[in-house]
């Protein structure tokens, strides 16, 4: 009813306390490849302090992304809630919901019946914005959950629609290029299946640009995504039983033209044998060898209509920055 109070609620979807087993399968699997390579699984970057230094990343000048998307979606806001007339939004991989404001007051600003629900790995990024928000939106019902994408994502798009209205799922950030082909292409194939007529996608995607500008975005002259990418072996270690000195390995990250992405690796300064206990293996490194810990895809238009046809999905517009640095790409089922 319009001008009801609205309430907060928090609830986990059962898969993060399973989440130990899972990363030993992943890491084992990537420790033991040539090269090797961890990037296929970014949600372990997001522990407490991983997720706490991406946070310290969006603020760096040359990290352009963050502030670029946001000046999209405060441009845009309105234009896109009118077109899709939604009136609950549901954000994946929401973090600290730095960037949902615009959306979330434009909706408001369409009436009172606006239910938010963030999804994030991290409980207490979504505890935290939960209660953040429901002081600035004493109005709006909030619904969180907690799980990750590979267990969670069904349940999450399952439960009951506010109204039997149209839902608004976003996933910002540019963080489905962090994907590989393969798994990008299953990820919204099985986002596609949780919509229905009258629901919107919108995704944030990095777009095509110089290589120097891709590189500086993610080897910033203060080294804070350096710490980001050494942090990962703090939780390797942590978690599975690891031995890796994050002084013995250096921060790398290249454009790659061909597979147009930027990697991110961590080279062995070296050459050594790392114990990963939970693991029972002696990980050797020769000196100068790296190992793959991110990547993040790079997209053009076509590339973006492309990726969205062949999941079952129609492009219906993108939205970008005077420069064309980035995108949000707005579709609805096909």
């Amino acid at each position: 009813m319009a001008g009801e109070a609205g309430r907060a609620t928090v609830r986990s979807l059962g898969e993060v306390s399973e989440e130990p087993g899972r990363m030993a399968e992943d890491v084992r699997a990537g420790l033991l490849g040539v090269p090797k390579d961890l990037s296929p699984w970014p949600k372990y970057f997001y522990d407490a302090e991983g997720s706490e230094i991406f946070e310290e990343i969006t603020a760096l000048p040359e990290y352009y992304q963050t502030r670029t998307e946001l000046s999209i979606l405060q441009a845009k806001a309105g234009e896109l809630i009118a077109r899709t007339d939604s009136r609950e939004l549901i954000e994946l991989g929401s973090g600290s919901s730095s960037k949902t404001g615009a959306l979330l007051n434009a909706m408001l600003e369409a009436g009172d019946a606006v239910s938010y629900v963030p999804f994030d790995v991290s409980e207490s990024a979504v505890k935290g914005s939960a209660e953040r928000l429901r002081e600035e939106y004493p109005k709006m019902e909030i619904s969180g959950f907690v799980g990750d994408f590979d267990h969670s994502l069904e349940r999450l798009l399952d439960h009951p629609r506010k109204d039997g209205s149209g839902r608004l799922v976003i996933f910002l950030g540019g963080t489905v290029g962090n994907f590989t082909p393969e798994r990008r292409r299953e990820f919204l194939g099985r986002l596609r299946g949780g919509l229905e007529s009258g629901d919107y996608l919108l995704v944030g995607l990095d777009l095509v640009k110089d290589a120097s500008v891709l590189e500086a975005a993610y080897d910033d002259a203060a080294g804070v995504t350096a710490r980001f990418n050494k942090n990962l072996l703090h939780v390797l270690n942590r978690k599975l039983g690891g031995e890796f000195d994050p002084d013995l390995f250096a921060h790398r990250a290249t454009f790659n033209p061909e597979e147009s992405r930027v990697e991110m690796w961590l080279d062995s300064k070296v050459t050594q044998e790392v114990p990963v206990k939970s693991l029972g293996l002696e990980v050797p490194f020769d000196k100068g060898e790296g190992m793959r810990t991110e990547i993040s895809t790079k997209f053009t238009r076509e590339s973006i209509a492309s990726t969205f046809d062949e999941t079952g999905l129609r492009m219906l517009d993108l939205y970008t920055d005077d420069k064309d640095l980035f995108g949000l790409a707005l579709g609805e089922p096909a």
